[in-house]
């Protein structure tokens, strides 16, 4: 194992060494260019490499983009994008994620390719088509894995539509909630305040109307005052009559 390590090192030093400023360059550009949601294009590697795969071709592709050794004005955001990638790759969760779409994209082609060979009267097409030599030889061309490499990135360009929408309306849910929640925070504090308020004159109001009842109370001289009924009069039909003073 040891060895193989040294070869391998030996083997990418000397393969450093032999790569030029434009070699360097263009691999900047083609990182960058390259679909943003599919990792396996900025490692230039097919949908069935392996985790150590993925790490050999970052430790390569990463030292010939890296800043310290390559000029280009973008070679930051190259190197940012590779080791993303490599990031995504590794991680269990965004790699299953990225493989069932990669899945998906596969049985999409596959019908659509036995459609198209439905049609095709050639009898002996239909028997290897029938035996499965046909339908390996064509997922191994390079047609087919061009037409995957597409067909990935429509599916992943449209699972991102529909995350970024959910995202935004639970964002946009969140939101009417927050808000739902500080008017009822509003009102409760108007509320409150108007009981304090009113709690806080509560005082003056007993007061008043206590000045109001004696005020009631005292009669000016000269004063007709009201008529009172007779407590003994059951059915209160009695009125005593006013008597005038002076």
């Amino acid at each position: 194992m040891g060895d193989l390590k040294v070869d391998d090192d030996a083997i990418l030093k000397s393969f450093l060494a032999e790569v030029g400023e434009v070699e360097r360059d263009n691999e900047v550009v083609r990182i960058l260019s390259c679909f943003k949601l599919n990792p396996f294009e900025h490692l230039n590697l097919s949908f069935d490499s392996s985790t150590d795969d993925v790490k050999r071709q970052y430790r390569k592709i990463s030292l010939m983009v890296h800043p310290d050794k390559c000029k280009h004005p973008q070679a930051q955001e190259a190197f940012g994008a590779l080791a993303k990638a490599q990031q995504l790759l590794l991680n269990d969760q965004e790699r299953d994620y990225i493989l069932t779409q990669v899945h998906a994209a596969k049985q999409e082609l596959k019908m659509k390719r036995k459609k198209q060979l439905k049609k095709d009267t050639a009898s002996k097409i239909k028997s290897l088509v029938d035996e499965g030599k046909h339908e390996q030889l064509y997922e191994q061309s390079e047609e087919f894995q061009k037409e995957l490499k597409s067909k990935v990135r429509e599916i992943l360009t449209d699972q991102e539509w529909r995350r970024r929408k959910m995202a935004m309306r639970i964002s946009e849910e969140e939101g009417r909630l927050k808000k739902d929640e500080e008017e009822q925070k509003e009102i409760r504090k108007k509320k409150r305040e108007h009981e304090e308020q009113w709690e806080g004159t509560r005082e003056n109001r007993v007061s008043s109307w206590r000045d109001f009842m004696k005020a009631g109370k005292k009669a000016k001289k000269g004063e007709t005052r009201p008529p009172k009924l007779k407590t003994e009069d059951p059915n209160k039909s009695y009125v005593q009559r006013p008597v005038k003073k002076g």
